[in-house]
C-alpha cells in the first residue's frame, strides 16, 4: 500500500471512530463474511469492493470481466478481489441447474434457466442459493425490481416470514437529539412495501426489532405509529395498527412493543405521559414502525433534510439468506457500508 492509500485509509479510519458506520465495519471485520456485487460494470462498485478487501471488512467476489473492470478503473487496486464473470464460470451449468429445478414448476426450460443464470443479479442469487457466498449486495445501476426479482425466485423469504421489507438507520447529527436517547433511531418500512396487512406490519415490526439489536446494538423499543394514541381516533387505518400490534405482541411477547401511538406519544416523555401513561415504550421509542410505505418514506426524509439525520438505508429484511439493494445515486462509501451490513446480518 502506497503511502497515499495509507494516509486515505488512516482518515477514513478516523473518520469513522466513534460513529455507528465505524462500529459496523468494525463488527464486519471480525466476522470475515463473504459477500458477492454483481456490478463490476459500475466503477463505483469497483472502488468500494478494494475498500472492503483492503480494509478487511469482507471477502469480496466481483461479478464482470477482470481485463475490462482493470482497464476501466486503473488507479484501483484489485489485489485480494475474486473476479468471477458469470458465462465463462464452471459453476454456470451448476447454477442453471439448481435455478431449473427452483423455477420448473412455474414453467421454466433447461434451456431459459441456462440463459437466466448468466445475468449477473440472477448468478449472484445463485451463488448465495448455493451457499458459496455469505450475502449479496446490487441496484448500483440497475433497479430495484432487478435485485429483489431474483431475490423473490431464489433466496425467498426466511421461515415463517411471507414478506420482505427493508428499514433505514437514522443517526442523529453530532449535536444531538433530546428525543434520541441511543442516538439513533430505526425507521420502517420507508422504502419497499406500499401497503400492508395487520400480519405484515406486525411481521415488520418483528424484523425491525431483531435488525436493530444485530445491526445496530440496540435494545429495541417499538413503537406501531399511527394517528391515533390507545384508541384517541377511530378509522379503519387505525384498527389495522391496532390489529398488527396485537400479533406482534402474540408472536413476540418478549419484545418491548407497543402501539398504537402518535409520533410525538412516542418520543416525547411528557407527551406519553400525557396520553400514554402506562406504555412502557411511549416516550421512549427507538424503533418506529410506519404505518404504510407513504409515512415511512416521508418520514425519513423529513428527518434528514429538517432534522440533520444521517440515513443508513433502506436496507432489506425477510429474505432466507442477506441480499441488499442499492440506491443508484449511492456512493462508493454507501456500497462499503451496505457490504458491512450485509455481513452482519448472515445467521
Amino acid at each position: 500500500m502506497s503511502f497515499g492509500e495509507k494516509f486515505k485509509s488512516a482518515m477514513r479510519n478516523l473518520q469513522d471512530s466513534g460513529t455507528i458506520v465505524g462500529e459496523i465495519k468494525k463488527k464486519a471485520q471480525a466476522l470475515n463474511r463473504k459477500i458477492v456485487l454483481c456490478e463490476g460494470e459500475d466503477s463505483r462498485v469497483v472502488a468500494a469492493a478494494a475498500e472492503c478487501v483492503r480494509d478487511k471488512i469482507a471477502r469480496i467476489v466481483l461479478l464482470g470481466n477482470a481485463e475490462e473492470i482493470a482497464a476501466r478503473n486503473p488507479d484501483v487496486v484489485l489485489d485480494g478481489i475474486e473476479i468471477v464473470e458469470p458465462e465463462q464460470s464452471d459453476k454456470l451449468q451448476t447454477y442453471a441447474n439448481l435455478l431449473y429445478e427452483l423455477r420448473k414448476a412455474k414453467g421454466m426450460t433447461e434451456e431459459q434457466a441456462l440463459a437466466q443464470a448468466k445475468d449477473s443479479t440472477f448468478f449472484g442469487a445463485l451463488m448465495l442459493k448455493n451457499g458459496d457466498v455469505d450475502g449479496l449486495v446490487s441496484g448500483a445501476c440497475h433497479s430495484t425490481a432487478n435485485t429483489l426479482r431474483p431475490g423473490l425466485q431464489i433466496i425467498k423469504t426466511a421461515p415463517g416470514v411471507n414478506s420482505v421489507s427493508s428499514f433505514n438507520l437514522m443517526v442523529a447529527p453530532l449535536c444531538g437529539n433530546q428525543y434520541c436517547e441511543d442516538n439513533m433511531l430505526v425507521f420502517a418500512d420507508c422504502g419497499l412495501n406500499p401497503t400492508y396487512t395487520a400480519e405484515g406490519l406486525a411481521e415488520c415490526a418483528i424484523a425491525t426489532a431483531e435488525s436493530a439489536r444485530t445491526i445496530a446494538g440496540l435494545t429495541p423499543r417499538v413503537a406501531m405509529l399511527s394517528f391515533s394514541t390507545k384508541g384517541s381516533a377511530k378509522h379503519d387505518n387505525v384498527t389495522l395498527v391496532q390489529e398488527a400490534t396485537r400479533i406482534a405482541k402474540e408472536k413476540a411477547p418478549d419484545l418491548m412493543l407497543d402501539g398504537e401511538l402518535q409520533f410525538d406519544a412516542a418520543l416525547v416523555p411528557e407527551v406519553a405521559k400525557l396520553k400514554a401513561p402506562d406504555s412502557k415504550v411511549a416516550g421512549h421509542a427507538n424503533v418506529l414502525i410506519f404505518p404504510d410505505l407513504q409515512a415511512g418514506n416521508i418520514g425519513y426524509k423529513i428527518a434528514e433534510r429538517l432534522g440533520g439525520f444521517q440515513a443508513i438505508g433502506p436496507i432489506c429484511q425477510g429474505f432466507a439468506k442477506p441480499l441488499n439493494d442499492l440506491s443508484r445515486g449511492c456512493k462508493a462509501a454507501d456500497i462499503v457500508c451496505a457490504v458491512a451490513i450485509t455481513a452482519l446480518q448472515v445467521k
